[in-house]
């Protein structure tokens, strides 16, 4: 039977102890949060992990998504729990930043892309950043496709993606961006899974992340747990 300790995730000055199984991944909340009366009970499934084996890569995969490590652990996000990261992450941009508009990396970044550009009461565009070539190809590298709204010339910009890693994506979008004209580029995403680092973010941990729009498919007329998440989940 796997082990299972208490983790203290520091909340601002709260602290909410969660579940995680002995694999313990890096849980830390940006103290930006604490005015906020974030329920982490949301994170219930949080650190949740099973043994190592080979990942697997679905058909079903979005764009740019990766195969799933599970050793890392895995912090499944509901509805309840992404509105007050956005909330919190759109204090953290308003407080150090001034956007005149917001950019959303699609498509995983458009929801909290748009959500952040509600909050803060801002214009919002998007941005396509993809490994796909058509339907099947994928690429080892993410290419912007398309070309960057052309609203941005001359305006503060907030590019906003759900999670960042290895910075590839984003730094794609900035460069965008700027050639486009924006005046001024900043980065702001909900989760920070790796080392490269965004100009605002709400959580850094190094679980990968399930999103509550990401989590189920439409596959003969009904919403189905994705293959890859129910394999992880033992669901």
């Amino acid at each position: 039977m796997t082990a299972r300790t208490f983790y203290a995730a520091s909340l601002g000055d709260r602290q909410v102890t969660v579940f995680t199984t002995r694999r313990q991944p890096r849980f830390r909340a940006l103290r930006e949060v604490d005015i906020l009366d974030a329920r982490l009970s949301a994170a219930r499934d949080f650190g949740r992990s099973k043994p190592e084996t080979q990942s697997t890569r679905s058909s079903h995969m979005s764009p740019r998504r990766q195969p799933i490590d599970r050793s890392r652990g895995i912090f499944e996000v509901d509805w309840q729990l992404f509105g007050e990261l956005s909330r919190a992450l759109a204090l953290k941009v308003a407080r150090g930043y001034d956007p005149e508009l917001v950019v959303g990396i699609a498509t995983a970044g458009v929801i909290p892309g748009a959500t952040i550009a509600a909050i803060l009461g801002r214009e919002f565009h998007s941005i396509v950043v993809s490994r796909r070539i058509g339907s099947e190809r994928v690429r080892a590298t993410p290419a912007v496709l398309g070309a960057a709204p052309a609203e941005v010339r001359g305006r503060r910009v907030l590019i906003v993606d759900e999670t960042c890693d290895s910075g590839d994506t984003l730094r794609l979008a900035v460069a965008s961006v700027v050639n486009a004209g924006a005046s001024d580029v900043r980065t702001a995403v909900g989760f920070q899974t790796g080392g490269y680092a965004a100009d605002f973010s709400a959580l850094e941990t190094e679980s990968v992340i399930i999103l509550p729009w990401d989590r189920e498919i439409l596959k003969d007329g009904n919403l189905v747990l994705r293959p890859e998440y129910a394999e992880v989940l033992g669901e």
